[in-house]
């Protein structure tokens, strides 16, 4: 064997050694159901508008025969898990939950996997330990806000937290990583809470309602979709406008470029993107599929600066959210960068 040959045949060897893990099923005759809790936003409608168009390429493409979305009429852990239930019976091969409460729905979910259903929660994830979790750092999304107000506002200043819909794990670690930037910069006081269910209209009202008996507020930390719910509440009650933290929807993002464009306004905005929903999909695909895939994956919230503000909108349909939908190829990098 020459030289050359036993060069070939190691490079034959090491380009084996690093191909991604090949599939072992065939899944294209697999059911996958999205059990999802709540509706009521624009966030939430991006997120079933991107599973409704990345699965029904998906099923075109044989990759699945189904994917079919179920959303409960109330935000209520109990009716979700008779959602849950219902799929487990309807044969599905795997559920992908979007989940009102993280212990809840525990139940609903070991039961469907001792029946060998695959379970993969996002958003709104469960504890229980046979599902797979799929979430942003929600704590240090929350604490950034915190630490970017510190750069715009040194001396500190009171602040109005918007929270989200109470109860769900998002709201609580938001917040928690609101209230732990707080302590980092003690500069800053909450002044006020309350939940404005990451919808505009719940949170102007609920800020309305707290306005009159709170002193100047320096800036409202968000949770998303609650921006500019909070911005109609300051101008009808004739308050200063503060620094806002926005939440990525078109809205707010048109609002803030308005105040930019007429005197300079100048705020940040973060979510994490809707399209999460498809790669929750990608990754139940990817596990019926046989892949070995770690029950817990992180993706990166989503920010929006002023730097980039233009650019942002140009992207986002108008009353969408600023998005990122996932491919197979983008789940298999996730998974892998995982391990």
């Amino acid at each position: 064997m020459t030289f050359k040959t036993i060069l070939l045949a190691t490079a034959a060897v090491l380009s084996v050694a690093v191909l991604p893990q090949a599939a072992n099923a065939d899944t294209s005759g697999k059911k996958i159901a999205l059990s999802n809790n709540y509706a009521g936003n624009s966030w939430r409608q991006a997120m079933l508008t991107s599973w409704d168009k990345v699965t029904k390429e998906a099923i075109a493409a044989n990759k699945v025969a189904a994917a079919d979305a179920f959303t409960t009429a109330e935000n209520q852990a109990t009716e979700q898990a008779a959602q849950i239930q219902n799929m487990i019976l309807q044969g599905y091969d795997a559920i992908v939950v979007n989940a009102a409460s993280p212990t809840a729905l525990n139940g609903a979910v070991k039961a469907a996997c001792d029946a060998g259903i695959v379970v993969v929660s996002f958003d709104g994830i469960v504890t229980e330990p046979c599902a797979w979790r799929i979430a942003v750092d929600f704590k240090e999304m929350g604490r950034s806000q915190i630490e970017y107000l510190s750069k715009r506002l040194p001396q500190g200043g009171n602040l109005l937290e918007l929270r989200g819909l109470a109860g769900v794990f998002v709201d609580d670690e938001i917040s928690a990583g609101i209230h732990a930037g707080v302590k980092q910069f003690p500069q800053f006081k909450i002044v006020g809470s309350v939940h404005g269910d990451w919808a505009q209209d719940v949170a102007q009202r609920a800020v309305a309602g707290v306005l009159p008996s709170l002193p100047e507020v320096a800036a409202v930390v968000t949770q998303g979709g609650d921006g500019y719910g909070a911005a109609q509440a300051f101008e009808a009650a004739k308050r200063k406008t503060p620094i806002i933290v926005m939440g990525n929807r078109e809205d707010e993002l048109q609002w803030w470029k308005k105040q930019k464009d007429a005197n300079g306004y100048e705020t940040m905005s973060v979510s994490i993107a809707p399209g999460v929903s498809t790669l929750a999909f990608w990754v139940a695909q990817q596990i019926l599929d046989g892949k070995d895939v770690k029950k817990d994956l992180t993706v990166p919230f989503l920010r929006i600066d002023q730097a980039n503000l233009d650019e942002s909108l140009k992207t986002t349909q108008k009353g969408g959210v600023a998005n990122v939908e996932y491919s197979q190829a983008d789940a298999e990098k996730v998974i892998a960068e995982a391990k």
